[in-house]
């Protein structure tokens, strides 16, 4: 190539360079081998990735079999990123095939797939499985498992202060199989699976002895693993961690590892705090030559690399899944920790999001957790601060002017209750958008419940000042209608079923359309006592006699309305907003046409089993785009894990009490017979130790360990919260809030604001 070619191509590529700021930079300079990249909210990282990935392939003259692979979290930001690369690849005249986006577990499927004879998957396993598949296989997993392991069962079931009386053995079975036994078979499995554990791996665990309670715990956690496996095989499925086992199975074999990394040159990662153990070491073997120490399925051994070309890109202070994933962010951390010995970290501090005051608060909170009793086991929070961009930044406007203070904190002592606290939220939006009609704004909750109540509160108050409200947990509650329908004419073809009665009982508690004090399980255990008791029955109390009557409500329109009005006449019941409702019509619909002449009971809930199960049936919705959300000069209301990615010009953060951030262990009365721990949680905490290589917990000292790393992302999700907003943030707890908020009656006097929001407003007096 000529230099009048070179030279072009050259002064572009340091244009495009010049576009990002210092430690953005650092990713465009890479010239192969492992670099951590450690970004903070709103530093840019995907701009720097893929502004560097358009370097690299351009300085390596990479090819379709020579390529970059992209990988991150989620569709969407693959999509993001996919579009970005685009962009720069289009002005500089590079090939589009050079490089390829990815989910992780999409990477995985197509290198397990290409060689189904050598990833353990037989020709029928094609179908992976959907999540209410995988909810069923679940149910199915723990009522065979009662069935094979009798004794374990029996254990359980006894379990402390059992006195033989027959309707507390009910309530316990039901506990035990409506509730125990599929959360711990749920966490078990996920945890085991996705760190290369298997059931037989846990079981050896417990021969090798030296576990305080002899290994009950993990020993049933195996048999219910164990279970679920076989299970999922006999109906030919697959889960999102089978995908990567079977590509590591794959690259086990040399001639094929060799193919897949001939044609890979690099691999960039993104949202990196969020990858499992197994997905980082199939990308540590893709990114380079590797000289195979052990198995590829033992996740603690080493690699050996002669060459790993390794970028990996995330922020451990917004790992958020990691309490219902198998995310955590401790491997991302420790990958940081080892590139930095190397010089080979690069920590990207500058944001262009926030105003001062915002990320001056960030930055405290994230400080006095780290110094706080809350980082006793592990600090929370890596210690990277935020810094406002440079003067000449590229970006415009990066660190905005504030509004107002920037930050306003209101404590219990100016709040009274939750109604004012909401109130007060109301008027400060009106007056914002009297000043500015084109903000973008967000109330940001924890529980989907604190969203609908602030909604439902704001309604009539912003309908009248023509604010939009956009609820974005009452969007999604309309792709649950289908499934909402099968579980109440699930009950009311069989309502003696104790499984089908829990159910529906479940379903109107989330719906806060029965009191959630009350144990649902000692309703369930005894159908026939709790829906028609006779004169010789205990009395119901109150609380249990309004959920009796919905019950019966319920069943007794099955008897007087014609089979085609129920869909209509539950949703009525369930209490249904108008887009729901909506939703619901459509359904019925559908049904009316697909069962045509053969329109009964048990065709409706076949079809409405096989709508819930392939997950076919799209809601009735005006928009399903990101953009909806940050829409200017409306009021969205939406949860923190779902606001991660985004950001508004002002942010209202509600109903910060200590219950909230960081929270408290909860242990159910009604599962207090197996011991003050609740069992999935003891073993997600002694398989993780299996996995780090620690000492085996008794299961106390697993429940409380666990409890701390809930506590410390908590904290990480108030951090993700706070850094969503640009030029105010406001933060508020009241003095009045409920103790559950399934319950809004259980409101208690003088409740705590949160520790972290507590010492913010002390250190900073002038926000409140």
């Amino acid at each position: 190539m000529s230099a009048l070619n070179v030279l072009p191509l050259d002064n572009a590529l340091e244009e495009l360079r010049q576009t990002l700021r210092q430690g953005q930079r650092a990713m465009a300079d890479w010239n192969g081998g492992e670099l951590a990249v450690s970004a903070v909210p709103g530093a840019g990282k995907s701009t720097g990735m893929a502004v560097a990935a358009a370097i690299a392939i351009a300085k390596y003259k990479l090819h379709r079999q020579n390529q970059l692979v992209i990988v991150t979290f989620t569709r969407s930001a693959a999509s993001n990123i996919r579009k970005k690369v685009r962009k720069h690849l289009e002005q500089l005249h590079l090939p589009q095939s050079a490089f390829t986006v990815n989910t992780l577990h999409g990477l995985a499927f197509s290198i397990a797939s290409s060689h189904r004879e050598i990833s353990g998957f037989s020709m029928g396993e094609t179908q992976i499985v959907s999540e209410s598949q995988k909810q069923r296989l679940i149910r199915l997993t723990a009522a065979q498992w009662i069935k094979d392991y009798p004794k374990l069962y029996g254990l359980l079931l006894e379990g402390r202060g059992f006195d033989g009386e027959d309707t507390e053995r009910l309530r316990r079975q039901t506990v035990l199989r409506t509730d125990v036994l599929p959360s711990l078979a749920r966490e078990a499995i996920a945890t085991a699976k996705s760190s290369g554990l298997t059931p037989e791996d846990l079981r050896n665990v417990v021969r090798i002895g030296g576990i305080p309670d002899g290994g009950t715990i993990l020993e049933i956690a195996a048999g219910l693993f164990d279970t679920y496996n076989r299970l999922l095989k006999q109906q030919g499925m697959l889960d999102y961690d089978d995908m990567i086992l079977g590509a590591l199975r794959v690259l086990e074999n040399e001639s094929v590892r060799q193919y897949w990394q001939d044609r890979i040159f690099a691999v960039f990662e993104d949202e990196a705090q969020d990858s499992s153990p197994l997905q980082t070491k199939l990308l540590e073997i893709l990114a380079g030559q590797s000289v195979l120490v052990g198995s590829q399925l033992a996740v603690m051994e080493p690699i050996a690399l002669e060459v790993s070309n390794l970028i990996r890109v995330g922020d451990p202070n917004q790992a958020i899944n990691s309490t219902f994933t198998t995310a955590d962010p401790s491997f991302f951390n420790r990958f940081c920790d080892r590139c930095d010995r190397q010089q080979r970290l690069v920590t990207l501090d500058q944001a262009g999001r926030s105003t001062a005051r915002i990320m001056t608060a960030a930055n405290f909170v994230l400080d006095w957790v780290n110094q706080s009793q809350y980082a006793k086991q592990e600090a929370p929070f890596r210690q990277q601060r935020i810094r406002a961009v440079d003067a000449n930044d590229p970006q415009t406007n990066a660190n905005p002017e504030p509004l107002g203070r920037g930050v306003e904190i209101y404590l219990p002592e100016v709040l009274d209750d939750i109604g004012q606290e909401a109130d007060r939220i109301g008027e400060r939006v009106k007056q914002l958008l009297e000043g500015d009609r084109n903000l973008s704004i967000a109330i940001l909750v924890r529980q989907h419940n604190q969203g609908k109540f602030i909604s439902e509160r704001l309604q009539a108050f912003a309908k009248e000042h023509e604010i939009p409200i956009y609820d974005v947990e009452q969007s999604n509650r309309r792709s649950r209608v289908p499934a909402d329908m099968l579980t109440i004419l699930q009950f009311m073809e069989r309502p003696h079923s104790t499984d089908n009665l829990k159910a529906a009982l479940t379903v109107m508690a989330e719906r806060q359309l029965i009191n959630t004090q009350q144990d649902l399980n000692a309703l369930a255990s005894t159908p026939e006592q709790f829906l028609y008791p006779t004169v010789l029955d205990p009395e119901l109390s109150r609380i249990a006699k309004e959920a009796q009557a919905k019950c019966t409500g319920l069943l007794r329109a099955k008897i007087e309305l014609p089979l085609y009005n129920l869909i209509a006449f539950i949703a009525m019941t369930l209490d249904y907003e108008q887009g729901e409702l909506a939703t619901a019509d459509k359904l019925g619909d559908r049904l009316s046409q697909e069962l045509s002449g053969n329109y009964n009971m048990a065709t409706v809930i076949e079809a409405l089993q096989d709508i819930v199960l392939s997950e076919n049936f799209e809601a009735v919705e005006e928009e399903n785009l990101e953009d909806r959300y940050v829409k200017l000069g409306q009021l969205t209301v939406i949860s923190l894990h779902k606001a991660k990615g985004l950001d508004w010009d002002v942010v209202f953060m509600p109903f910060l009490s200590d219950r909230i951030c960081p929270g408290s262990p909860f242990m159910p009365d009604g599962m207090r017979f197996l011991g003050d721990y609740t069992l999935p949680e003891v073993a997600r905490a002694q398989i993780r130790s299996i996995l780090h290589e620690d000492s085996v917990p008794d299961p106390i000292a697993a429940w409380n360990q666990c409890n701390t790393l809930k506590q410390a992302e908590e904290f990480r999700l108030l951090y993700v919260g706070m850094t969503r907003a640009k030029r105010l943030l406001w933060l508020s707890a009241s003095r009045n809030a409920p103790f559950n908020w399934n319950n809004l009656d259980s409101r208690t006097d003088k409740v705590s604001v949160c520790p972290a929001i507590a010492a913010l407003a002390q250190k900073f007096p002038e926000l409140r």
